[in-house]
C-alpha cells in the first residue's frame, strides 16, 4: 500500500477541502465539508467510489494510505479545543495577532512561518511525550 499525501485546506468561505496532493498518484479524489471530520468522511467515500469505478473498468487499483497535511487555518480549527492563540504563541513564537490573521484567512503564512509553527508544535509534542506521572 502506497502512502499518499492528502492536503486539508480551509477556503475563503470557511469550508474544508481535502484533495490528493501527490501528483504521482493516478486518481483525483476530493472531499468537502463544514468540518474536517465531514471533509475526511467525504474524501474517503470518494476514494471508495474511485476504487469501485477502476475495478469495474477491469483495471487494477493502486491502494493508498493517506497522510494528511494541514494548512494553518485548518490546523488551528481542528485543534482549537487544545490550543489557544496565546498558548500557540508561547509554543511557536508566532504572535497571536498574526495567528488570528491566519485563522480568518486575512493573511497566508510564509514557508518560513509554516516551518516555525510545525517545529514548535513538534517540539511541544516531544516534551509532552516525555512526561510520566508519579503514583501509578
Amino acid at each position: 500500500m502506497r502512502k499518499v499525501t492528502a492536503v486539508i485546506e480551509t477556503g475563503l468561505d470557511r469550508r474544508i477541502e481535502i484533495y490528493v496532493g501527490d501528483d504521482t498518484y493516478p486518481y483525483g479524489i476530493l472531499g468537502e465539508g463544514h468540518t474536517i471530520a465531514e471533509a475526511k468522511e467525504d474524501f474517503m467515500i470518494g476514494y471508495q467510489e474511485m476504487k469501485e469505478y477502476v475495478l469495474d473498468s477491469g483495471k487494477e487499483f493502486e491502494e493508498a494510505e493517506f497522510v494528511f497535511r494541514y494548512d494553518i487555518p485548518s490546523f488551528l480549527q481542528e485543534f482549537a479545543y487544545a490550543f489557544t492563540l496565546s498558548g500557540l504563541e508561547r509554543i511557536t513564537g508566532i504572535n497571536q495577532k498574526q495567528l488570528g490573521h491566519y485563522v480568518s484567512g486575512y493573511r497566508k503564512p510564509s514557508a518560513k512561518t509554516i516551518r516555525k509553527m510545525e517545529e514548535g508544535i513538534h517540539n511541544f509534542s516531544e516534551q509532552l511525550s516525555r512526561i510520566h506521572f508519579y503514583g501509578l
